[in-house]
């Protein structure tokens, strides 16, 4: 009964990831296959349904891929530097996050495992699916805080989400008119401080507590919960953050760095399509889009994304076609190097297998002699 509503969940989400893609798609293609049918003459409204779907789907596509096609080489090229770099960037604020445990994982070991988890989140849900994959590594790669180093990756991306919230947030003040008087930014607005209140609760509570002096029998409840212990080892390690001086300032101050790169790559990649866009504008969006299409809603935010770039950008007078361009080219980026992270995937998986069996036939000569 488990196993069939995991799969349950995830054919749902599936099926929304499409209808999201496919109802913005339409809707723009429609648009476009209006302004066609007026050049030509034609009616619209008189014409039938099969007949509308066909003219958006017979030329939308196309016209689609001709937008895409209209990025400047350098500016692709330049994407994929940036969209590399963010990756990178979050690798030093792991080992940062790993040091706080004493655990030392090189910087070649780190940058192969961040690698394979951004496969993973290409297809895995929101875009933060490929954490599971970072735990299960990192927990290989120590015997006696197993757990430890699976609650890095917890807080790594916990940070990361408060700091990209906070970035948010604070990029809005800037923005405030244009937010005030779009509801195609107020609305998505308010749900990014929504997330910031509950970010920082969960992060006060993870790093400081405060739960068992006002509940002293908190922790015996703890303990009675299914894997319990693991959970009360879970939340000391946490413990340790909080207890680290300077770790949460400079943690979130990488963190911020890496949010600057993201938007440069989406304004990057703007100016290559030639959209007049203000950066200033992009830098309140971009985060505003991450922090929502970051929730497990689809595959990779698949269709969450595309919607929000498309509603938020039409309020600065970019075209949905162009906006889309921009949303679908700035996840191609993302899956180029997820691409990359599958071909490190394969050799991890290779040499590790290797690994093992080399173990055991030493184990078995050894247990022979």
């Amino acid at each position: 009964m488990s196993r069939l509503r995991k799969q349950w969940g995830v054919v749902w989400r599936l099926v929304l990831c499409v209808a999201l893609l496919g109802w913005i798609l339409n809707s723009i293609f429609t648009n476009d296959a209006k302004g066609q049918a007026q050049r030509l003459g034609l009616d619209w409204d008189h014409l039938t349904r099969a007949a509308q779907w066909q003219m958006a789907w017979t030329r939308g596509p196309a016209d689609l891929w001709g937008t895409i096609r209209m990025v400047h080489p350098t500016a692709l090229g330049l994407s994929l530097v940036l969209m590399c770099l963010t990756i990178l960037i979050g690798v030093a604020r792991w080992r940062m996050v790993l040091e706080v445990q004493g655990l030392h994982l090189p910087w070649g070991r780190a940058t192969g495992i961040s690698f394979v988890a951004q496969f993973f989140n290409s297809f895995l849900l929101g875009s933060t699916g490929g954490d599971l994959i970072k735990a299960y590594y990192a927990a290989r790669e120590t015997h006696h805080k197993k757990t430890e180093a699976v609650v890095t990756v917890f807080v790594d991306r916990l940070i990361g989400l408060w700091a990209l919230l906070l970035f948010a947030a604070v990029m809005m003040a800037p923005n405030y008119e244009l937010i005030r008087t779009h509801k195609g930014l107020a609305y998505p607005a308010l749900t990014i401080l929504a997330m910031l209140g509950g970010a920082s609760a969960v992060l006060g509570v993870a790093f400081w507590g405060g739960v068992s002096k006002r509940f002293p029998r908190a922790r015996h409840y703890l303990r009675r919960l299914p894997k319990g212990e693991y959970l009360e080892r879970s939340l000391d390690s946490c413990r340790c953050f909080g207890a680290q001086r300077g770790f949460l300032l400079k943690a979130v101050g990488i963190s911020i760095a890496l949010n600057v790169v993201w938007v440069l790559q989406v304004w990057t990649l703007s100016q290559g399509l030639n959209l007049t866009v203000p950066a200033l504008a992009l830098f309140a969006i971009v985060p505003i889009v991450f922090c929502i299409s970051a929730l497990p809603i689809t595959p990779s935010g698949l269709g969450v994304r595309e919607n929000l770039f498309v509603i938020m950008l039409a309020t600065l007078g970019v075209a949905r076609k162009a906006a889309l361009s921009l949303s679908l080219l700035a996840y191609a980026a993302s899956l180029f190097w997820s691409m990359i992270g599958g071909v490190v995937y394969a050799g991890l998986r290779q040499r590790e297998h290797l690994d093992e069996v080399r173990q055991e036939t030493v184990s078995e000569a050894e247990a022979g002699g």
